[in-house]
């Protein structure tokens, strides 16, 4: 099984801007990744189509599991 954090955020273009963490810590805690959104928002670490990141919109783990077959 793999974990994918997804932050979330909201553009001043009204479109949202999805950040993928790959196999983020054990048991990350909710003031840990508004911390960590808030600060991407505070300092305007990425833009998409020219539109900063104006808000958090929301943040999820997204747990997958991937079973692969032998058709060999």
């Amino acid at each position: 099984m793999t974990n994918t954090l997804q932050l979330i955020f909201q553009l001043e273009n009204d479109k949202a801007l999805t950040l993928s963490v790959a196999a983020p810590k054990e048991n990350v805690t909710d003031a840990e990744v508004a911390a960590v959104m808030q600060t991407i928002v505070e300092q305007n670490a990425f833009k998409r189509d020219d539109a900063s990141i104006v808000a958090k919109k929301a943040a999820r783990l997204v747990n997958r599991t991937v079973k692969e077959f032998n058709v060999m």
